[in-house]
């Protein structure tokens, strides 16, 4: 009961800080569930459903906002599912540890870009014809490094879309939404694996859902672009202290 209330606890406040990021906490919440005590498969499993849930509850606030680009993120979903198992598929004859570490440089060079880069905005709305070609172009660039590296892509979604020119309210959002169907189907292939503790589920579900309301208000209400901007290249920093950190262990 100790160990599932404190896991809700820090559930809800890495997912209110990485909901504003449009990324999900699981690559956090993995590592401190196993910190916890609990096992690795059930910890896989339990953080990937909590961020299919966070991003459920954050993105029905995004598109309540209008903040995600269906013109991109329907095609990003689409591409990203084909060219994934591909990605999968070619990391079977490379070097994971090489990967990674060019999965690190790519997370530096992203995150020093969102702190220091001032991409010229594009207004979407007259754009409308570059948005598929983005959603296509994202979708197989996410997809493929996603699965060659097994991590989740929206770590590389949102900094591509800034980049591009996208506002980053809007990359944030249009990610969170993507981030649902990616997380509930790697929850489905861990969930096999291992037995799931409903007393972990039942407190880090709540901790979930009310750090997603609340990540989500503090970023369509009161945050501004360039905060936005700032904290996800905060987070992105964070991300790749974590694998620098997991490789040199």
């Amino acid at each position: 009961m100790t160990t599932s209330l404190v896991a809700g606890l820090v559930t809800f406040v890495f997912t209110t800080l990485l909901t504003i990021a449009g990324v999900g906490a699981a690559f956090i919440l993995i590592p401190v569930f196993v910190a916890l005590g609990i096992d690795v498969h059930v910890a896989m499993a339990t953080a990937l459903l909590l961020n299919a849930i966070a991003m459920s509850f954050a993105s029905a606030r995004f598109i309540r906002s209008k903040l995600v680009l269906w013109r991109i993120a329907i095609p990003i979903l689409i591409v990203a599912s084909v060219l994934s198992p591909l990605g999968a598929w070619v990391s079977q004859g490379l070097d994971r540890d090489t990967l990674l570490w060019g999965f690190v440089g790519f997370l530096l060079f992203a995150a020093a870009m969102m702190l220091f880069y001032q991409p010229k905005p594009r207004e979407v709305e007259q754009s409308r014809g570059k948005l598929l070609l983005f959603g296509v172009s994202v979708g197989a660039f996410a997809g493929f490094l996603g699965g060659l590296l097994g991590v989740g892509g929206g770590n590389f979604i949102v900094p591509v879309l800034v980049w591009l020119g996208i506002d980053p309210k809007k990359a944030s959002a249009t990610t969170s939404f993507i981030v649902i169907f990616s997380s509930f189907s790697g929850f489905l292939g861990h969930a096999t694996t291992g037995s799931m503790s409903w007393s972990l589920l039942g407190w880090t579900a709540v901790g979930s859902a009310a750090g997603a309301l609340v990540g989500a208000w503090l970023m369509t209400e009161k945050l501004k672009r360039r905060q936005v901007k700032l904290i996800i290249g905060v987070v992105l920093l964070g991300v790749a202290a974590k694998m620098i950190w997991t490789l040199l262990a």
